[in-house]
């Protein structure tokens, strides 16, 4: 009668993993998760920030449609009264159950994480949330800083913990609930690292020897990067150990012993994260539901770590809109486990170097928008429907085509034509990943990072395929949400396989009407 489904979103976590070819990171846990699944090695948020992503993949509807491109407005008051995936899933049935952050809190879900809509009880957040950004990283003088770089001793932490300990305690707690009752679920776990501040367990730097640390392949600003392109990283400018360091705005450097700070430290947050995954998935195993649980992992966006001179996402880079993408279907990715075998043994990351490979692995491009119809079909649901080119006032349908048609093909066949059912008509073409990041102005301001609606002039839309990314940043008016391609402010043009890091800007070279 249908699997549960566990729903696995981080923040600001790109694909510095194991399973994604990353040869440093200890992440055995999510390692050994995409040894069962089908890895997607090229999927994209649609806007690389937290509330407009996660509303996006949420309702299945691209920014343009939820009309949130910052913080400040609700969709189902400021866009349309939009069906949520969770929502689809609890009408379906399931109890839905949110732990951590799965919507952005505050006014962009409600400031209720769309309860009563999206949820069967009101979602938990972590008791210790509200400390994230006070002053509990000790300095070399003893005294305690907000900074930016936080390894801490738990035991010190207010409560004697951190809020994804506290939700992987919560999220493991309702696991047990629903066995004890029956219950088919959809549980949402949101964990915040390697979300900034960077404060994990220190012992996990131990991982992270400083001299094993480079820095990032670019850590310069390309010469031909529009201005408009750039993102500052105001956001950590403001931390007590930045500011510290007095750089200059808005194109730095930091200093290169801090760049590679920096670096361990979000490696060690990878590890402290894939931790807590380990532990979930583990009590999945104990409460004997890992054959009948589809599990998804994927994050809300990536995180520049000192490429293109650029911190933190608010960009259309790779880094930025690149997220870790892998689906565990019982019998589809994997065949089931015997009666009482373990399928997520837990993994000690300081211990476990397995080099494990993922189950199956898929180079299609895809976007995260499409989340919404491939768990419903994983599931079992019915599809919602295409949305039609308009639809602020349609409920439930989704712009975002299910990606389940790639779990079982190879890398090269696609439907052939007679047996098409893909409602955007047949992928004989390369499908695309549409990215897009609002400015305020051609040149980087305070708030080019994130511009609130009011005072966006520019909005830059953003196509990645197999073999390029293209980006035009033209006119937007934020009063009727309407962009002006006839008005480009600047271009961006990068071959995939010539310049894999996105460095050279080519489309001042090109005829742009070829594309």
């Amino acid at each position: 009668d249908g699997m549960n489904v566990l729903f696995i979103v981080v923040d600001d976590l790109r694909p510095l993993l194991g399973c994604y070819g990353d040869k440093l990171v200890k992440s055995p846990n999510i390692d050994q998760l995409a040894s069962q699944s089908i890895v997607f090695s090229n999927a994209h948020a649609q806007q690389a920030v937290c509330a407009p992503s996660r509303v996006s993949f949420l309702t299945g509807r691209r920014p343009d449609t939820t009309r949130l491109y910052d913080f400040y407005s609700y969709w189902r008051v400021h866009a349309g009264n939009y069906s949520t995936m969770p929502q689809y899933f609890k009408e379906n049935g399931y109890v839905t159950l949110s732990v951590g952050k799965v919507f952005h809190p505050g006014v962009s879900s409600n400031y209720s994480d769309d309860y009563p809509y999206s949820w069967s009880i009101p979602p938990f957040h972590p008791s210790t949330e509200k400390y994230e950004n006070d002053k509990t990283c000790r300095g070399k003088d003893g005294k305690l800083y907000a900074n930016l770089v936080c390894p801490v001793n738990v035991t010190e932490m207010p409560s004697g913990t951190l809020p994804d300990i506290q939700s992987t305690e919560e999220a493991i707690r309702l696991l047990n609930v629903m066995k004890i009752n029956k219950q088919k679920f959809f549980l949402a776990v949101g964990y915040h690292k390697p979300h900034i501040p960077l404060r994990y367990p220190q012992e996990f730097l131990k991982l992270y020897p400083l001299e094993n640390i480079t820095l990032a392949p670019d850590p310069w600003v390309p010469e031909k990067l529009p201005s408009v392109a750039y993102n500052p990283w105001t956001d950590i400018r403001q931390r007590d150990d930045v500011k510290a360091l007095n750089v200059s705005f808005p194109y730095g450097p930091l200093p290169d012993d801090f760049q590679r700070q920096i670096r361990q430290s979000y490696y060690a947050a990878v590890s402290y994260l894939d931790m807590q995954v380990g532990l979930l998935l583990s009590a999945l195993d104990d409460v004997g539901l890992s054959n009948s649980t589809i599990i998804v992992f994927t994050a809300d966006h990536g995180w520049s770590l000192g490429e293109h001179g650029e911190w933190a996402k608010y960009s259309n880079f790779d880094v930025a809109t690149r997220v870790p993408l892998m689906f565990y279907v019982p019998g589809m990715t994997t065949s089931s486990a015997s009666q009482g075998e373990r399928v997520f043994p837990y993994l000690d990351p300081f211990s476990h170097i397995l080099g494990l490979v993922p189950q199956g692995r898929s180079k299609k491009v895809v976007e995260l928008v499409s989340l919404f119809s491939t768990l419903a079909e994983l599931a079992g649901l019915q599809v919602p429907p295409v949305c039609p080119e308009t639809s602020f006032d349609v409920a439930l349908c989704t712009e975002g085509a299910s990606i389940v048609r790639y779990f079982n093909a190879s890398e090269d066949k696609v439907k052939e034509e007679d047996e098409c059912d893909d409602p955007y008509g047949c992928f004989n073409e390369e499908p695309v990943a549409f990215s897009q990041y609002p400015r305020p102005a051609d040149t980087p301001q305070w708030n080019s990072d994130k511009p609130k609606l009011k005072d966006i002039r520019i909005m830059g839309y953003s196509m990645r395929t197999i073999d390029y990314r293209y980006t035009v940043w033209v006119q937007f008016n934020p009063n009727n949400f309407s962009a002006n391609f006839k008005d480009v402010h600047a271009g961006e043009l990068y071959m995939v396989e010539t310049d894999p890091n996105q460095d050279y800007n080519i489309y001042n070279n090109t005829l742009h009407g070829c594309l």
